[in-house]
């Protein structure tokens, strides 16, 4: 049977917020044959202006690939080809390294198990795209306030066909549609910061499992790196205030003993860490991408990934309707049904490991140990569960 035709009128997408998420939301739209109008109360420099960086796993490098954005990005990326994760409690270590990816992950992407890469060139390579896109209108700071009057006869602007709402976790949009949480928040808070550190190689990334919280030290190159601390939120609070000299004594007695670390390159900050999740993630013409929708503990950098997947979701529904084969008004609820089953095993993983790491609890420990035993002595379940890391848990890998 022939596919029904496309719509008659050009399909017009409004995104909310210019985060990574709703930027390459915008792209991602563009890319399937969509006018875009993408609007956020900050401005380009303030929205680059963020001192972080991400772990990028191989559902965000398909992604950034088919949107033509991989070439570009991937010189501003680090790979890391080694993944040592280690509890530090009960002195076990487990390496993951190439050969534990799934088999297509290994055929492509350099040979890498994931990437670093910083916020701000990040952003300055989406923004770049987004300007220079002719189907893509961008309103950003001062311009993405109420429009000024029309002249008189012009004709109104037209409703889009689909409202994005990728604004954060307090989400205004979220907000004005009444849509309710889910939420918990940990009493742990996350410190990250940019130190020199000794004794690691430039390629291997570490995620510390302490009874405090989880620890990711990931590699930018050279001898710098990103830390990820969680903790007790009085001692990150404390932590953040210290002297440049004095942070560096309390790191080095919380990383291996392998790893010295040498300088402070960036000021540590301190932010709360929550479990979030909307109860709806479509309401009308609207769908909630990213943390306007869910949000998880960043333990295994799943955060921006899982976001990302939100875009890539959306990006073939988009692809769909464009090609005539949707109604746009089916797109939303077509979108939150794909959505809830990687995002609610994600979000159920990562606390799970939260929960299971973060502490001393003699009944639980000979249940770590039985965990890392066996990961380190099979093959097939590093692969399984690298995969579902790398990939997304509802990937066949």
């Amino acid at each position: 049977m022939a596919a029904p035709p496309a719509s008659a009128h050009p399909l017009h997408a409004q995104v909310h917020g210019a985060g990574p998420t709703g930027c390459l939301a915008a792209l991602a739209l563009a890319d399937a044959g969509w006018t875009v109008t993408i609007a956020d109360p900050l401005s380009a420099a303030q929205l680059g202006n963020r001192s972080r960086a991400y772990a990028f796993n191989h559902s965000s490098q398909r992604l950034l690939d088919q949107l033509g954005l991989w070439g570009e990005l991937e010189s501003l990326m680090v790979p890391f080809r080694q993944l040592q994760l280690r509890d530090q409690a009960l002195d076990g270590e487990v390496p993951f390294g190439v050969a534990d990816l799934p088999p297509r992950c290994r055929r492509t992407a350099g040979q890498a198990v994931g990437w670093i890469g910083l916020h701000a060139p990040l952003m300055a390579v989406l923004l770049g795209r987004l300007d220079a896109h002719p189907a893509i209108a961008t309103r950003l700071g001062a311009a993405a306030g109420p429009p000024a009057s029309l002249p008189p006869g012009t004709p109104p602007e037209r409703e889009p066909d689909l409202v994005v709402a990728a604004d954060g976790p307090a989400s205004p949009q979220r907000q004005a549609l009444g849509i309710g949480l889910w939420h918990f928040t940990y009493r742990q808070s996350c410190l990250t910061a940019q130190v020199e550190l000794r004794g690691s190689p430039p390629d291997q990334a570490w995620e510390l499992f302490r009874p405090e919280g989880p620890f990711a030290v990931l590699p930018l190159g050279g001898q710098q790196f990103q830390l990820v601390w969680s903790g007790p939120a009085s001692r990150c609070r404390q932590l953040e205030s210290l002297a440049p000299v004095a942070f560096l004594d309390r790191l080095a007695g919380a990383l291996p003993e392998a790893l010295q670390p040498d300088a402070l390159l960036d000021q540590p900050r301190a932010f709360p860490v929550a479990l979030l999740l909307a109860r709806r993630l479509a309401q009308g013409r609207t769908v909630l991408l990213g943390e306007s929708g869910h949000r998880c503990h960043p333990v295994g950098g799943q955060g921006l990934n899982l976001c990302w997947r939100d875009v890539a979701a959306l990006h073939r529904l988009a692809q769909r309707v464009a090609a005539g084969r949707l109604q746009p008004q089916q797109l939303p609820a077509r979108y939150a049904r794909q959505r809830w089953p990687d995002l609610l095993l994600t979000l159920l993983a990562t606390d799970l490991l939260v929960r299971l790491f973060s502490n001393r609890h003699r009944l639980l420990l000979p249940l770590r140990r039985l965990a890392l035993g066996l990961l380190s002595r099979s093959a097939p379940l590093r692969r399984l569960s690298l995969g579902a890391m790398t990939l997304g848990p509802c990937r066949p890998w």
